[in-house]
Protein backbone atom coordinates (compact mmCIF):
# COMPACT_ATOMS: atom_id res chain seq x y z
CA UNK A 1 0.00 0.00 0.00
CA UNK A 2 1.43 3.35 -1.06
CA UNK A 3 1.58 6.29 1.34
CA UNK A 4 0.93 9.59 -0.46
CA UNK A 5 3.25 11.85 1.47
CA UNK A 6 2.92 15.52 2.26
CA UNK A 7 5.77 17.97 2.75
CA UNK A 8 7.54 17.23 6.04
CA UNK A 9 5.89 13.84 6.56
CA UNK A 10 8.11 10.95 7.65
CA UNK A 11 7.52 7.21 7.37
CA UNK A 12 9.45 4.32 8.87
CA UNK A 13 11.12 1.93 6.48
CA UNK A 14 10.44 -1.01 8.80
CA UNK A 15 8.45 -3.85 7.24
CA UNK A 16 5.13 -4.93 8.73
CA UNK A 17 6.75 -8.14 9.98
CA UNK A 18 9.27 -6.11 12.02
CA UNK A 19 12.18 -6.56 9.62
CA UNK A 20 13.88 -3.72 7.80
CA UNK A 21 13.92 -2.97 4.11
CA UNK A 22 17.23 -3.94 2.57
CA UNK A 23 17.13 -2.24 -0.83
CA UNK A 24 15.05 0.70 -2.06
CA UNK A 25 14.72 2.70 -5.25
CA UNK A 26 14.08 6.42 -5.22
CA UNK A 27 12.36 7.02 -8.54
CA UNK A 28 11.85 10.44 -10.11
CA UNK A 29 9.40 11.25 -12.87
CA UNK A 30 8.30 14.40 -14.67
CA UNK A 31 6.78 15.74 -17.86
CA UNK A 32 7.22 18.98 -19.74
CA UNK A 33 4.24 21.28 -19.25
CA UNK A 34 2.51 22.24 -22.52
CA UNK A 35 2.89 25.86 -23.51
CA UNK A 36 0.53 27.89 -25.60
CA UNK A 37 2.17 29.37 -28.63
CA UNK A 38 1.35 31.01 -31.90
CA UNK A 39 0.67 27.60 -33.42
CA UNK A 40 -1.20 26.02 -30.49
CA UNK A 41 0.06 23.86 -27.64
CA UNK A 42 3.58 22.53 -27.72
CA UNK A 43 6.04 21.12 -25.24
CA UNK A 44 9.75 21.57 -24.83
CA UNK A 45 11.96 18.78 -23.57
CA UNK A 46 13.00 19.17 -19.94
CA UNK A 47 16.24 17.67 -18.59
CA UNK A 48 16.02 17.19 -14.84
CA UNK A 49 18.79 15.43 -12.93
CA UNK A 50 18.39 13.32 -9.80
CA UNK A 51 21.21 13.22 -7.25
CA UNK A 52 21.78 11.56 -3.89
CA UNK A 53 24.13 13.24 -1.42
CA UNK A 54 25.45 10.98 1.34
CA UNK A 55 26.12 12.64 4.71
CA UNK A 56 28.00 11.59 7.82
CA UNK A 57 27.33 13.79 10.84
CA UNK A 58 26.02 16.62 8.61
CA UNK A 59 29.11 16.54 6.38
CA UNK A 60 28.80 15.51 2.71
CA UNK A 61 31.05 12.50 2.07
CA UNK A 62 29.91 11.22 -1.34
CA UNK A 63 27.41 11.92 -4.09
CA UNK A 64 25.72 9.92 -6.80
CA UNK A 65 24.56 11.74 -9.94
CA UNK A 66 24.77 11.49 -13.73
CA UNK A 67 28.55 12.02 -13.77
CA UNK A 68 29.28 9.69 -10.82
CA UNK A 69 26.81 6.81 -11.11
CA UNK A 70 27.98 4.68 -8.16
CA UNK A 71 28.96 5.74 -4.64
CA UNK A 72 32.54 5.03 -3.65
CA UNK A 73 31.39 2.18 -1.37
CA UNK A 74 28.99 0.76 -3.99
CA UNK A 75 25.85 1.03 -1.82
CA UNK A 76 24.12 3.74 -3.90
CA UNK A 77 23.71 3.56 -7.68
CA UNK A 78 22.17 5.92 -10.27
CA UNK A 79 20.52 4.12 -13.22
CA UNK A 80 21.51 6.78 -15.76
CA UNK A 81 20.67 10.21 -17.09
CA UNK A 82 17.33 10.86 -18.84
CA UNK A 83 17.54 14.00 -20.95
CA UNK A 84 13.85 14.55 -21.72
CA UNK A 85 11.53 13.20 -18.98
CA UNK A 86 8.02 11.88 -19.47
CA UNK A 87 9.30 8.80 -21.28
CA UNK A 88 7.85 6.48 -18.66
CA UNK A 89 4.40 8.12 -18.89
CA UNK A 90 4.01 8.04 -15.12
CA UNK A 91 6.93 5.74 -14.45
CA UNK A 92 10.42 6.64 -13.29
CA UNK A 93 12.48 8.78 -15.63
CA UNK A 94 15.56 8.54 -13.40
CA UNK A 95 16.15 6.29 -10.42
CA UNK A 96 18.67 5.90 -7.63
CA UNK A 97 19.04 2.49 -6.00
CA UNK A 98 20.11 2.28 -2.36
CA UNK A 99 21.28 -0.98 -0.81
CA UNK A 100 20.47 0.02 2.78
CA UNK A 101 22.21 -3.04 4.18
CA UNK A 102 25.49 -1.98 2.51
CA UNK A 103 25.41 1.72 3.43
CA UNK A 104 28.42 2.23 5.74
CA UNK A 105 27.49 2.84 9.38
CA UNK A 106 28.99 6.35 9.39
CA UNK A 107 26.53 7.47 6.67
CA UNK A 108 23.48 8.68 8.58
CA UNK A 109 21.49 10.55 5.89
CA UNK A 110 21.01 10.38 2.14
CA UNK A 111 19.37 13.45 0.61
CA UNK A 112 17.70 13.22 -2.81
CA UNK A 113 17.63 16.30 -5.01
CA UNK A 114 16.46 17.17 -8.50
CA UNK A 115 17.73 20.08 -10.53
CA UNK A 116 17.48 21.50 -14.02
CA UNK A 117 21.00 21.41 -15.43
CA UNK A 118 19.85 23.55 -18.36
CA UNK A 119 18.28 26.15 -16.06
CA UNK A 120 14.63 25.64 -16.97
CA UNK A 121 12.28 26.42 -14.09
CA UNK A 122 9.68 24.16 -12.54
CA UNK A 123 6.99 26.30 -14.19
CA UNK A 124 7.87 24.28 -17.30
CA UNK A 125 7.40 20.95 -15.48
CA UNK A 126 4.23 19.05 -14.64
CA UNK A 127 3.44 15.77 -12.92
CA UNK A 128 6.78 15.72 -11.09
CA UNK A 129 7.11 13.15 -8.30
CA UNK A 130 9.52 11.08 -6.32
CA UNK A 131 8.61 7.66 -5.04
CA UNK A 132 10.21 5.07 -2.82
CA UNK A 133 10.00 1.46 -3.99
CA UNK A 134 10.98 -1.74 -2.17
CA UNK A 135 13.55 -2.97 -4.67
CA UNK A 136 13.21 -6.60 -3.54
CA UNK A 137 9.58 -6.91 -4.69
CA UNK A 138 8.81 -3.75 -6.74
CA UNK A 139 6.14 -2.52 -4.30
CA UNK A 140 5.75 1.26 -4.15
CA UNK A 141 5.93 2.31 -0.51
CA UNK A 142 5.62 6.08 -0.65
CA UNK A 143 5.10 8.85 -3.20
CA UNK A 144 5.62 12.58 -2.93
CA UNK A 145 4.07 14.65 -5.73
CA UNK A 146 5.20 18.19 -6.36
CA UNK A 147 2.31 20.62 -6.39
CA UNK A 148 2.51 23.52 -8.84
CA UNK A 149 5.51 24.99 -10.57
CA UNK A 150 7.63 27.92 -9.61
CA UNK A 151 10.50 30.16 -10.57
CA UNK A 152 13.07 27.77 -9.13
CA UNK A 153 15.38 25.35 -10.91
CA UNK A 154 15.77 22.67 -8.23
CA UNK A 155 14.00 20.85 -5.44
CA UNK A 156 15.27 19.14 -2.29
CA UNK A 157 12.89 16.19 -2.63
CA UNK A 158 13.36 13.78 0.26
CA UNK A 159 15.85 12.07 2.51
CA UNK A 160 16.34 8.67 4.08
CA UNK A 161 18.01 8.75 7.45
CA UNK A 162 18.95 6.33 10.17
CA UNK A 163 16.41 5.96 12.93
CA UNK A 164 17.51 3.55 15.62
CA UNK A 165 18.30 0.20 13.97
CA UNK A 166 16.40 1.07 10.76
CA UNK A 167 15.75 3.89 8.32
CA UNK A 168 13.08 6.58 7.89
CA UNK A 169 12.06 8.52 4.78
CA UNK A 170 11.07 12.18 5.08
CA UNK A 171 9.45 14.19 2.27
CA UNK A 172 11.18 17.59 2.16
CA UNK A 173 9.85 19.40 -0.92
CA UNK A 174 11.89 22.59 -0.58
CA UNK A 175 12.41 24.65 -3.75
CA UNK A 176 15.91 25.92 -4.48
CA UNK A 177 17.98 27.32 -7.30
CA UNK A 178 20.98 25.68 -8.87
CA UNK A 179 22.12 23.66 -11.83
CA UNK A 180 23.99 21.00 -9.81
CA UNK A 181 23.87 19.39 -6.39
CA UNK A 182 26.86 21.56 -5.37
CA UNK A 183 24.72 24.67 -5.93
CA UNK A 184 22.06 23.17 -3.64
CA UNK A 185 24.25 22.59 -0.59
CA UNK A 186 23.17 25.82 1.21
CA UNK A 187 19.52 24.66 0.85
CA UNK A 188 20.30 21.06 1.92
CA UNK A 189 22.22 21.78 5.13
CA UNK A 190 19.23 23.21 7.10
CA UNK A 191 17.18 20.02 6.53
CA UNK A 192 19.77 17.65 7.95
Amino acid sequence: MTVNMTKGQAISLQKNDGGSLTAVRMGLGWQAAPRRGLFGSRTREIDLDASAVLFADKQPVDVVFFRHLVSDDGSVRHTGDNLVGGVGQGGDDEAILVDLARVPVHIDQIVFTVNSFTGQTFQEVQNAFCRLVDETNGQELARYTLAGGGQYTAQIMAKVHRSGPGWTMTAIGIPANGRTFQDLMPAILPVL
